[in-house]
């Protein structure tokens, strides 16, 4: 029976490390077969080549998995891993054919782990165990990162010789008995020394002077060094900017600025410090997985020595010494942010596109949202995008993200940064309800608690401005968190107290014809004016019918014409219904901004033979009747649609009404086991139709569950009485 070496206890079958550390190590695999590959852990291979649809990784000669470029942080194209480097993985598993399954690690050195482990077939040992020289940057004695902050005394340090004191405990791993055994020959020494120089006559109990002793001695030594942190740092540095450390890599530099997150990893303590110039990762040591300056909090300010080095690609300031800085130079720093902040968050105006008039209209809030969004930026604070998930949708939310990524990348030294601060979460409804927000509140909670990050900005754009989302913006506002809502169409008034910042034409009482996806574009340009022309098309793409003689012209000006704006609307829509919770970002930025034209025609032609294909089915099958001067078309969405295939019941009942609306007293009605949805040529307040039909059909319980979409809900037990109750209403209505 072995011991793990991470926490000692006992481990079954001679192992060496316990289940619940399975993932704290890296093992060295020297096997020869798949079947010997444990799943879930993570093991050192080499790289041996790329296909289209990930890298082949080699975890020992004949043994080689696949890491599928679904399983990246990153796009495939962008890995600057090359054949023969060395890299870490996570197996997923081992197929029954032999074949292994990889995950992506973020870990790519030994000392982000907790140790190493060789495992050869079923045996797991220790790398010097065989007489292998372990890894350079495994060694503790010798890491990568340093500083020259003292260790604490510990309570359980090894006795002096002739000590009777308690020995250590004896399942305490191998890693940390062999190093306490090291630290323990001087102090044998030293108190060997001092009582060899007690006088016959002195203390009878001489293990217990010595004791004292040393205890006063780590004592005095803690005091001293806490008040001499500042002898630390190298009083000849003078401080230099974090934006200016691309071009100072190899050189020792001195920065000030505040900490924005705190990360521990398996190694070094990584904490991401911010000043008026810039973001950068400090890494700091004092033993693999033991949290470096545990005082330091994040919002502190700092003043860092250290060294510059490219970490994978990235800058990174390794310390040598991090001191808490209070007073007139805490002061200083934090004043210094704050004015570099605010002349840097705030745009200079606003250039509506097309000149919008009704966009111009609403200059003051787009330019607080696009404030609040550039300030999250500097202040390295995550944005997390909600969105409904349609073209719109899509459009307004690739539009900040074309905006707001090239600004993540600008601030921040690591390259994966902008899928660390900026997440585009779209809604299957375009309403933000406590599903939702529980989600992103369960999701900003961990990274607070897990990773020191600071809570994020939401922005939400083309939901959150109904009471409808009252609810899920009132989890959040519970948190203090900031949120931002964007919303082209109807807005309630009550919203406007439950988010910091809330652009409407409703609210602010402009009468205009646009979609989120125009209005957004436009507060992106504000939020970064050197992609605007990569914004020109996206209004014209955003609108179904009826689009904007301006947008069309600007889109044309852009160089897409009528029918590529079509095929690019109809590939959207259709990538948007399938996996509706995932971003898709690069799928959606080669659409949108990429594509010379063949995968927007190629999705779009399916788009349109599913669309025809469900159309006709629908047409077959709807019941037509008049009431009260009122043509109705009337839809069972349970029988007469695929209700889990494309396209989704809001999208299928817009184009049938478009298509067969004639006059102006024209509704379509899509009823389903418990929810309708109605479209009118009239203006028809889809929240008074429930009202009025829930007083016609008491014992429903009708509800509006979405203005956007005109969606209705109730109890499946009354469908009947709703659907007559809502046709009633919505004659009314006209």
């Amino acid at each position: 029976m072995g011991s793990c070496i991470i926490c000692g206890v006992d481990v079954d079958g001679g192992g060496r490390i316990c289940d619940p550390h399975q993932e704290d190590v890296a093992f060295d695999f020297r096997g020869d077969s798949p079947d010997e590959i444990v799943p879930s852990r993570f093991y050192r291979g080499v790289v041996d080549g790329y296909a289209e649809f990930g890298v082949f990784v080699d975890l020992a000669p004949g043994v080689t998995g696949l890491l599928h470029r679904s399983e990246l942080d990153q796009r495939l194209d962008s890995l600057d891993w090359e054949p023969g480097d060395e890299v870490f993985v996570q197996v997923k598993g081992v197929r029954d054919n032999g074949n292994i399954d990889l995950a992506w690690s973020i870990r790519q050195a030994d000392r982000e782990f907790r140790g190493v482990l060789v495992q050869d077939g079923d045996d797991e040992y220790l790398p010097e165990e065989d007489g292998a020289e372990p890894e350079a940057d495994a060694e503790p004695d010798e890491p990568d990162v340093s500083h020259d902050e003292p260790s604490e005394e510990r309570d359980d340090e090894p006795a002096a010789a002739g000590d009777d004191s308690e020995p250590s405990e004896p399942d305490e791993p191998a890693e940390t008995a062999e190093a306490d055994e090291d630290a323990a020959e001087p102090a044998e020494s030293e108190g060997a020394d001092e009582t060899a120089e007690v006088d016959d006559g002195g203390v009878d109990d001489a293990d217990d002077a010595d004791d004292a002793d040393t205890d006063g001695d780590a004592a005095e030594e803690d005091a001293d060094a806490e008040e001499d942190a500042d002898d630390d740092l190298d009083d000849d540095r003078e401080r230099v900017g974090i934006g200016t450390l691309t071009d100072a890599v190899g050189s020792a530099v001195r920065i000030d600025g505040e900490v924005v997150s705190v990360r521990q990893t398996g190694g070094p303590t990584v904490f991401e410090v911010r000043d008026e110039t810039g973001v950068v990762d400090v890494a700091a040591f004092v033993e693999p997985g033991v949290r470096a300056y545990p005082e330091i909090e994040v919002g502190d300010t700092v003043r860092i020595d250290g060294e510059v080095e490219s970490h994978r690609g990235d800058v990174q300031v390794e310390s040598e010494a991090l001191v808490l800085l209070d007073g007139e130079e805490a002061e200083s720093v934090r004043r210094r942010l704050a004015e570099a902040l605010t002349a840097e968050a705030r745009p200079e105006g606003l250039q509506p596109l097309a000149g919008d008039e009704a966009v111009a209209a609403l200059a003051d809030g787009l330019l607080d949202a696009a404030e609040a969004i550039r300030r999250a930026v500097l202040e390295s604070r995550p944005i997390v995008v909600r969105h409904p998930a349609t073209a719109d949708g899509y459009v307004a939310g690739a539009a900040v993200e074309r905006a707001v990524l090239p600004l993540i990348r600008d601030e921040h030294a690591k390259s994966d940064a902008e899928y660390h601060y900026f997440t585009r979460r779209p809604l299957d409804d375009p309403v933000y309800g406590m599903d939702a927000a529980t989600n992103d509140a369960t999701r900003m909670l961990q990274d607070r608690d897990r990773h020191d990050e600071q809570l994020p900005l939401f922005l939400l754009v083309g939901t959150g401005s109904t009471v409808e989302s009252a609810d899920g913006i009132d989890l959040l506002s519970v948190y203090g968190v900031d949120a931002v809502v964007v919303d082209a169409e109807v807005a309630d008034p009550e919203t406007r107290e439950a988010v910091d910042t809330l652009v409407s034409p409703e609210i602010d009482g402009v009468d205009a014809d646009l979609s989120t996806g125009a209005l957004v574009a436009s507060l992106a340009s504000a939020v970064n004016d050197e992609v605007r022309g990569d914004l020109r098309h996206l209004p014209a793409v955003s609108y179904w019918a009826e689009t904007p003689d301006r947008y069309v012209e600007l889109a044309r000006d852009a160089g897409y014409d009528a029918e590529r704006i079509a095929e690019l609307r109809e590939a959207v829509a259709l990538e948007a219904y399938y996996q509706s919770y995932q971003d898709k970002r690069e799928l959606v930025a080669d659409l949108l901004f990429e594509d010379s034209g063949n995968l927007a025609a190629h999705v779009s032609e399916q788009f349109r033979e599913k669309l025809e294909t469900e159309l006709q089915t629908a047409t077959e099958n709807v019941v037509t009747e008049a009431v009260d001067g009122v043509e109705f078309a009337v839809l069972d969405t349970d029988g007469y649609t695929h209700r889990y295939d494309f396209p989704p019941t809001p999208l299928l009942l817009d184009d049938l009404h478009r298509r067969s609306a004639n006059g102006e007293a024209y509704a379509t009605v899509g009823v389903g086991t418990d929810e309708l949805y109605i479209r009118t040529t009239a203006d028809v307040s889809v929240r008074d139709v429930a009202e009025r039909a829930a007083e016609l059909a008491p014992n429903a319980d009708v509800a509006t569950a979405g203005l956007r979409e005109g969606k209705i809900e109730f109890l499946s037990g009354e469908r009947d009485a709703v659907e007559d109750a809502v046709v009633a209403a919505v004659a009314e209505e006209f």
